[in-house]
């Protein structure tokens, strides 16, 4: 099996260091100074000269780079094509939009870090983590049944299907309302002379607030409708703080932080089910 993996950075660098380990070969592509890195370091093999060549392609890179580089690239018959953009309907309206000789399956790997960069991958950044697979109706069961195989040899520890469109509501709140917090929140003047002032809830809000801009716009651009109506909804309940809190009402302020309390011990009981 040839796989190729087009993005070198966190993403499709762990992804060409979990394959490795796992006993697969992959070959790259990215920016030359990138991909000189990542064969003289031997994340891949080689770089990918003939994209036709390949049986699997992995496109870790942002979502409008990676629909344009799927659109352009000249993939063999009946490969297999894997995006791992954290929008998911948008990128599968794009390769839905006309007919393809390979097979389109859109994933999200649920891993990260706050760091970028081929230099900060990790063979080890999927072990146990879920891999999210989104069908639609042109979805080949055959190519949803090799990625299963590479994903588990990577290390994933479950495989979700789902729909693009229940992707993109759950990740709208899951993942990239939590980084608008995490932004927002360091904006407090407060945060001036932190140090000697903090535990770990400060380091757990704080961690994913440096976000890359560009990326990160564009995520939330592609998504729009679910990410709004989830900061819309945030907004509400805060406002219902910032009421109880203005008003003095201890009463009031007790019933939302019980509220929340039982509701986080319903979460928690539902993660240990699965």
């Amino acid at each position: 099996m040839k796989i190729v993996i087009a993005g070198l950075g966190l993403i499709g660098g762990s992804a060409a260091k979990a394959l490795r380990r796992a006993g697969y070969a992959a070959d790259g592509w990215d920016r030359p100074a990138v991909l000189e890195r990542a064969v003289r370091t031997g994340v891949v093999d080689a770089p990918a000269r003939d994209i036709a060549a390949y049986d699997v392609a992995f496109v870790a890179l942002p979502p409008d780079a990676a629909m344009d580089w799927m659109d352009a690239a000249p993939f063999r018959a009946g490969a297999i094509v894997a995006d791992f953009c954290g929008v998911k309907s948008a990128v599968e309206a794009r390769m839905s939009a006309k007919p393809r000789a390979f097979r389109y399956v859109g994933c999200h790997p649920m891993a990260g870090r706050e760091v970028s960069g081929l230099e900060n991958s990790l063979e080890t950044l999927y072990d146990g983590a879920s891999m999210i697979v989104c069908r639609g109706p042109q979805t080949d069961e055959e190519a949803v049944r090799t990625l299963e195989g590479l994903y588990r040899a990577m290390g994933f520890g479950q495989i979700v299907h789902c729909t693009a469109a229940y992707h993109d509501r759950k990740i709208a709140y899951t993942s990239q309302l939590a980084h608008i917090v995490s932004n927002a929140y360091v904006k407090s003047p407060a945060a001036n002379g932190f140090p000697g002032f903090t535990g770990g809830s400060f380091q757990d809000m704080t961690r994913i607030a440096g976000v890359d801009e560009d990326i990160w716009t564009r995520l939330y651009m592609l998504n729009l409708p679910a990410v709004t109506e989830e900061l819309e909804t945030l907004s509400a309940h805060l406002a219902a703080y910032l009421d109880a809190l203005r008003a003095g009402d201890e009463g009031a302020l007790k019933a939302l932080l019980r509220e929340g309390r039982l509701r986080k011990e319903e979460l928690d009981r539902e993660r240990k089910i699965l």
